[in-house]
């Protein structure tokens, strides 16, 4: 996957072995085998990689990249779940209210 993500990163920029290999201050045969996977660019070397592409070193190993805005669902059905609003337990009377007025079933509300 690494080795990909840098042959890939280095044809999109139309650069050859070589220019990168310049780019980086290493041989063209390090960067050989770093695109065949014969040899893993070093911590440091990943990270100026990453900032050379202007892509993360998660980008670079082939890791999904996680948002901090990752969205957490679960179904108001879910009694095992600890339902909260404004960081207070929200109560099974009103939990069941909620399940209500989803339902569409708003009559039976007191």
């Amino acid at each position: 996957m690494l080795g990909n993500n840098i042959k890939e990163l280095r044809k999109n920029k139309r650069m050859t072995q070589k220019d990168l290999a310049e780019a980086m201050r290493v041989s063209q045969q390090t960067v050989g085998a770093w695109e065949t996977e014969r040899a893993i660019p070093g911590a440091d070397t990943l990270s100026d990689l990453a900032d050379y592409f202007n892509v993360t070193t998660d980008y670079l190993l082939g890791r999904p990249e996680k948002k901090d805005d990752d969205t957490k669902t679960a179904d108001i059905e879910d009694d095992d779940v600890i339902f909260t609003y404004e960081g207070r337990q929200i109560p099974k009377e009103d939990l069941e209210l909620i399940r209500r007025i989803m339902r569409g079933t708003r009559n039976d509300i007191k």
